[in-house]
């Protein structure tokens, strides 16, 4: 495995990824990050966001719904609230969980600004996701 890495996403619903890779930019809670093989080890909780990784000359992209990634030197492992291949997306359903988040923050009583927010950040990011290999 000289040169590359070991790449496993795991949700509590099950694996989605695991294969070798030769890098991965991720968004960690601090910001932006990528990984190289030989990296340091850390640690570091994942904010809702995209995740890419090189595989040869393809570059395959994830949508991950918060969670943590552990580095070593020749293996990252991404444990997600969620996660799913940009292939795999929904983009109609993304859009009507976005338009519905939307239509909750509009109302200003009894509604949970936070779950709403949150909500509308992962529709958002998961139409990016699906987009970004193939924008429309």
């Amino acid at each position: 495995m000289e040169n590359k890495l070991r790449l496993e996403i795991v949700t509590p619903y099950g694996s989605v990824f695991s294969d070798e890779v030769d890098e991965i930019t991720a968004a960690g809670s601090e910001g932006e990050f990528g990984v190289f093989p030989q990296h340091a080890p850390f640690i570091t909780m994942l904010k809702t966001g995209m995740l890419m990784c090189k595989q040869g000359s393809s570059t395959l992209i994830f949508f991950v719904s918060g969670g943590y990634a552990e580095v070593g030197p020749d293996k990252v492992v991404i444990l997600g609230d969620s996660a799913e291949k940009s292939e795999d997306i929904d983009i109609e359903r993304a859009k009507a969980a976005m338009q519905r988040a939307e239509e909750r923050l509009k109302k200003i009583d009894n509604i949970d600004f936070g779950r709403a927010t949150a909500a509308l950040e992962r529709a958002t990011i998961r139409i990016q996701v699906a987009q970004k290999l193939s924008p429309k």
